[in-house]
């Protein structure tokens, strides 16, 4: 599975972005997908998944109510619309597949749940 993330890019505070990230490889509806995020100096990060039907989704606190993940399994493509953002969002963002469990399971915010990386795409928000 190969996974490419794009859309990333400098914004101001308060301003939007989208993100995409396409797959190849594999059958995209058969793995749950996540996004991630890494700031300098920072641990990776959980930020929000969704199931494979797209159904079921996982927001992290932080990001609630501001970020938007969706998928488009014709497209073999998830997408983090990003609005309201903040300097703190700052990082390089990484979409994630998730291929283990039974389609009914749901979407993790856990690392070690995924198990191919994107090459991460880096979003930077000025104050």
């Amino acid at each position: 599975v190969q996974l490419q993330a794009s859309g990333g890019g400098l914004v101001q505070a308060g301003g939007s972005l989208r993100l995409s990230c396409t797959a190849s490889g594999h059958t995209f509806s058969s793995f749950n997908m996540g996004w991630f995020r890494q700031a300098p100096g920072e641990e990776r990060e959980f930020v929000v998944a969704v199931s494979r039907s797209g159904g079921i989704t996982y927001y992290a606190d932080s990001v609630k109510g501001r970020f938007t993940i969706s998928r488009d399994n014709a497209k073999n493509t998830v997408y983090l619309q990003m609005n309201s953002l903040k300097p703190e969002d700052t990082a390089v963002y990484y979409c994630a597949a998730d291929l283990g469990g039974s389609y009914y399971k749901r979407p993790s915010p856990l690392t070690d749940e995924y198990d191919y990386w994107g090459q991460g795409t880096l979003v930077t928000v000025s104050s």
